[in-house]
């Protein structure tokens, strides 16, 4: 970081630290410590952005996939499985994905193999017919079967049941897979077929996690989602907590609910401090030296021998695993996958504004934003309605201007995003700690 940056980084943050605390004295210290854990886990969800574009230039419009991906894991690595589904249907579902996945790679073979000309385009298409015939004949029923198993309470096949932490670098995983996949795909080509292709997968994935209720029970939710902290009820009922309470002389029922945003406060600022101490190693070392010469003049690095496609791609699943890993996180802390709740405007957009307010190409930057910015998300409607409030006191309760400008609080949000977002490009473009 420059001198400047140096310098600034301590006030931002400070200034930062002053604006939770305020929210804890004037509202509640549970409010504050909800705005700190998921500002830490937007932060982290900017990160993986600013590795992707900070970094190397990589527009990705799919951040909400990658983010779905990483709920989903939780789902599939911590909830108990569900034995009555599986007897129902379980295996002939991982028989159809088999039998897919295997008409996915034949395909590909026979593409290579057979001699170009017209017989490749028909053999082609009647194998594929043939074994999605064979695919839907083995899928159908066992998903139908899989789902009317007690739809209310389960409906779905359910997870491996392992302890909970382990489901964060399991959607790590997930989205770099996704990650992937896309990018063998669109790298390479123009970088609007990158944004076209992470946003396609992104609505495909939220897609298949809204119908696929032998999966993710759809529309109806997983909920119960097993912590890595203990229950309020838990500590209510032990002494050892009872004690501390009584000692601090706080109300056990609000202490509890305190003590488990703490504990979750602490994984996070311990993922965060190890995701940001690794970038920044990576950034200054030869890598993180060779990805920015790529991203300014990618001819120049390709001329030098450089695997442009290829240190893209990299970079490209290194930036979807830490969104995925965020992704994991917010769903433990939420304790449910509710997929209807992953929208572009929250998971894409939101976090684009917090990588562009923070200062693209800076990993500081990157998690000052993500934490600014979720604050005045939270806090903008608020603090908008107390505003109104004050102008509007002597005006009477039935007045039809009050009564406008109190139902258009909600709007405030955007209105406060985008405005912050043209202050940002108009009097600091490259963000509040920017790039050296």
């Amino acid at each position: 970081m420059t001198h400047v940056t140096r310098t600034r980084a301590p006030l931002y943050f400070a200034a930062m630290a002053v604006l939770i605390l305020a929210v804890g004295l004037l509202q509640s210290w549970n409010s504050a410590l909800s705005i700190l854990n998921m500002g830490l886990i937007s932060a982290i969800m900017a990160l993986g952005v600013n590795l992707q574009w900070g970094y190397a230039g990589l527009f990705n419009v799919g951040v909400m996939g990658f983010v779905a991906l990483g709920g989903l894991a939780v789902v599939l690595t911590s909830m108990p499985p569900v034995p009555a589904a599986w007897s129902a249907g379980g295996l002939r579902v991982l028989l159809a994905l088999a039998v897919g996945a295997a008409s996915i790679a034949v395909s590909i073979l026979l593409w290579k193999r057979l001699p170009r000309g017209r017989a490749r385009g028909f053999i082609l298409a009647a194998f594929l017919i043939v074994a999605f015939a064979a695919y839907r004949w083995l899928f159908d029923p066992a998903v139908a079967a899989i789902e009317a198993v007690d739809p209310a309470t389960s409906g779905y096949l359910g997870g491996l049941g392992l302890p909970v932490l382990l489901a964060w670098p399991v959607g790590a995983l997930l989205a770099a897979g996704a990650a992937w996949l896309v990018g063998k795909t669109a790298l390479g080509l123009r970088s609007d077929y990158l944004a076209i292709a992470t946003l396609g997968i992104a609505e495909i994935i939220l897609a298949a996690m809204k119908n696929e209720d032998w999966l993710t029970r759809g529309v109806k939710n997983v909920n119960g989602l097993p912590r890595p902290v203990p229950y309020e009820i838990e500590l209510q009922q032990a002494p050892w907590f009872l004690d501390l309470m009584q000692q601090i002389g706080a109300n056990p029922v609000v202490g509890s609910t305190i003590f488990v945003k703490l504990l979750y406060a602490f994984f996070f600022l311990v993922v965060i401090g190890v995701i940001v101490l690794a970038m920044e190693l990576a950034l200054k070392s030869p890598w993180g030296r060779m990805m920015r010469a790529i991203r300014d003049n990618e001819v120049a690095a390709e001329a030098m021998g450089k695997n442009v496609t290829g240190r893209h791609l990299q970079i490209f699943v290194l930036g979807a695993a830490v969104i995925g890993f965020a992704g994991a996180m917010m769903t433990t802390l939420d304790g449910q996958l509710t997929p209807t709740t992953y929208q572009p405007l929250r998971y894409t957009f939101l976090v684009w504004v917090m990588v562009i307010v923070g200062g693209s190409g800076n990993n500081w930057g990157a998690v000052l934003g993500g934490m600014l910015v979720w604050f005045l998300w939270v806090e903008v409607e608020p603090i908008g309605a107390w505003i109104i409030g004050l102008l509007t006191a002597g005006l009477e309760d039935g007045s039809p201007l009050k009564a406008g400008l109190i139902e258009r609080v909600a709007y405030m949000r955007y209105l406060t995003m985008g405005l912050i977002l043209l202050l940002v490009l108009r009097f600091s473009p490259r963000g509040l700690l920017p790039e050296k």
